[in-house]
């Protein structure tokens, strides 16, 4: 997939499937925007990227925050083609009954509403420009309940039908909404699900998860018109099939 002259910009940027995104769509040509809260991780990444990368700390909770990175993404690069909508958290993993109230809606905070804010602040510049690509990082959690993730499993199912209702509504102003599945991935937040003890998921080897670098060529995949059928919908990794059509092994 060339992504010469486009702008992509990533939430979630500063490590796992975020960073990885970063490195894979530069090197596709993309110009990348590097999303996160703290500037250390993505301000390092997008040094080692070079001119085509910028780095722009931000809390995607807070939607004044993610406007103000659209228009710093679009100042500096003069468009934005494709959101990936990444930023997530699982913390705290907790039993509804012993969650605190503030922590489980912080989660909801930042995996869906985030994601909102996300859209909505792209929207007005893809509709100008004709179109665009919107692709949200989902989760199998989003299909089905998970013991002491009722805050990740709820988010996540809402963001999942966001995707649906953006492309619903914007599918006629060229803009393309898919979600992405990508299973278990050896990241930092499955090392957070390790420690926790808590359901199965916990307890699977490191090596059942799926390295970084496969959701984010997933996400490059998912650019081009190979993907067009599954608009408005989710891609699961856990296919088979659709791992041989991205090239995975």
């Amino acid at each position: 997939m060339n992504m010469q002259g486009k702008t992509v910009l990533i939430t979630g940027a500063s490590r796992g499937i975020g960073a990885e995104a970063g490195r894979v769509f530069a090197a596709a040509g993309a110009n990348v925007a590097l999303v996160a809260r703290g500037p250390g991780e993505i301000t390092a990444l997008a040094q080692e990227i070079g001119d085509q990368a910028m780095a722009i700390p931000c809390d995607v909770s807070d939607f004044g925050q993610v406007q103000a990175a659209v228009n710093a993404c679009r100042d500096r690069f003069s468009s934005l083609d494709v959101l990936i909508n990444n930023a997530g958290v699982i913390e705290p993993i907790a039993h509804l009954a012993r969650v605190d109230p503030a922590d489980w809606g912080r989660v909801v905070d930042i995996n869906l509403k985030g994601v909102f804010h996300g859209m909505r602040a792209v929207l007005p510049v893809m509709r100008e420009a004709g179109g665009g690509s919107i692709l949200t990082v989902s989760s199998g959690a989003a299909h089905g309940p998970v013991e002491a993730w009722s805050h990740y499993c709820a988010s996540k199912a809402g963001a999942a039908m966001l995707t649906s209702c953006l492309h619903l509504e914007e599918q006629i102003h060229g803009i393309r909404a898919m979600g992405l599945s990508p299973g278990t991935v050896a990241t930092q937040m499955q090392r957070e699900i390790k420690s926790s003890g808590i359901n199965p998921v916990s307890q699977l080897d490191w090596s059942a998860h799926i390295p970084a670098d496969w959701p984010a060529r997933a996400l490059l995949w998912m650019c081009g018109p190979d993907a067009d059928e599954f608009l408005g919908n989710e891609i699961s990794l856990r296919d088979d099939a659709i791992r041989a059509r991205i090239g995975l092994a």
